[in-house]
């Protein structure tokens, strides 16, 4: 297995309870998946929620927490508790056809393997949109972003509809000399609770999307904005008064279609990521659309490569009952018998 966030956990979850033989290989030099990345003043409290891993719940903790350091710890109880196979830090660079199956290259050596789960997420392939023009000021993407002290008396430019956006804007917004939220689209808000039958709808949404061999757009983007307080709030205030995209940078700002400057001295790309797949090249898994086909969590191209965090399963909940099917799906594949 590649990967030891969320789904990668959920799927050695399973995997552990099948009886196979596996290993877990994360490129993180600890604990905590994407989450350990998230910067210092995103509090617990303030997060949309964790979902539980299977067979544990998330202790109880301070929500004034940086939520890094919750889930940090969080996970790596998680690996001691069911004693996982995790060896970190691995990077895999590319996963090829081999005599006898799959051979899994490293930074750390190779791998001989009959099957594949691969959990690896999005965090490390930011996603950088190109606009005409340059800017002089700092620019910065939120997987580099470390909290809104270092934006103090900035006229600061956001650009993304996103949750991480939001989250960010707001806490630039209470620093900053003034704050601009740019998005492609007029963002919606999601009226009342996520409700279980909303969620359904959703991933089917998306699984639709994979099945027919469409790059998938990220869960949390079908659902929509959630307004929680801190959401209505800033509203109110009218930090979150949308302007559509910028036509082009210059050197002290954006300038829009109609002639109008924003003046900035920063500007933050809260524009998403792309699936960490790279490794996967060797195998041609992609179509023509640059998506890959994928029946639940099997790649329909080759049974033995299951992707896991990717499509319906790129959330918290839906990571969970991904792992279980892939760990489930495998064991068919490779015709061992479960333990009883």
């Amino acid at each position: 297995m590649i990967g030891a966030g969320q789904a990668g956990l959920s799927a050695a979850y399973f995997l552990r309870r099948t009886g196979l033989e596996f290993v877990v290989l994360d490129a993180n030099p600890g604990p905590g998946g994407a989450w350990r990345h998230r910067w210092p003043t995103l509090r617990l409290g303030t997060v949309h929620g964790i979902h539980d891993l299977p067979g544990l719940a998330l202790p109880h903790a301070d929500p004034e927490r940086p939520a890094s350091e919750v889930v940090a710890d969080y996970f790596g109880g998680y690996e001691r508790e069911f004693d996982l196979p995790v060896l970190r830090p691995v990077a895999v660079r590319a996963v090829r056809e081999a005599e006898g199956g799959l051979l899994v290259e490293t930074d750390s050596g190779v791998w001989l393997t009959r099957a594949v789960i691969n959990a690896t997420g999005t965090w490390d392939k930011p996603f950088w949109p190109h606009y005409p023009g340059r800017f002089a000021g700092r620019q910065l993407h939120t997987a580099n972003y470390r909290g809104p002290e270092e934006f103090k008396r900035q006229r600061v430019i956001v650009v993304g509809g996103g949750t991480s956006a939001v989250q960010a804007l707001i806490e630039i917004a209470a620093v900053a000399a003034e704050t601009t939220w740019v998005t492609r689209r007029p963002p919606v808000f999601h009226e009342g609770p996520f409700t279980a039958e909303f969620g359904r709808a959703v991933v089917a949404k998306v699984d639709a999307a994979v099945r027919a061999g469409r790059v998938p757009d990220s869960v949390v983007s079908v659902t929509g904005l959630g307004l929680t307080p801190e959401v209505i709030a800033a509203r109110e205030q009218g930090i979150l008064d949308r302007q559509p995209m910028f036509d082009h940078l210059v050197g002290d700002g954006a300038v829009w279609a109609d002639g109008h400057v924003v003046r900035a001295d920063a500007i933050l790309w809260a524009t998403g990521f792309r699936h960490s797949l790279d490794h996967l090249a060797p195998l041609n898994l992609r179509g023509p659309g640059g998506g890959i086909v994928v029946d639940g969590t099997q790649v329909v191209a080759d049974p033995r490569v299951h992707l896991v965090g990717y499509g319906p399963s790129a959330s918290t909940i839906g990571a969970t009952r991904a792992g279980r099917a892939a760990a489930m799906a495998l064991k068919r594949l490779l015709n061992e018998p479960v333990k009883a």
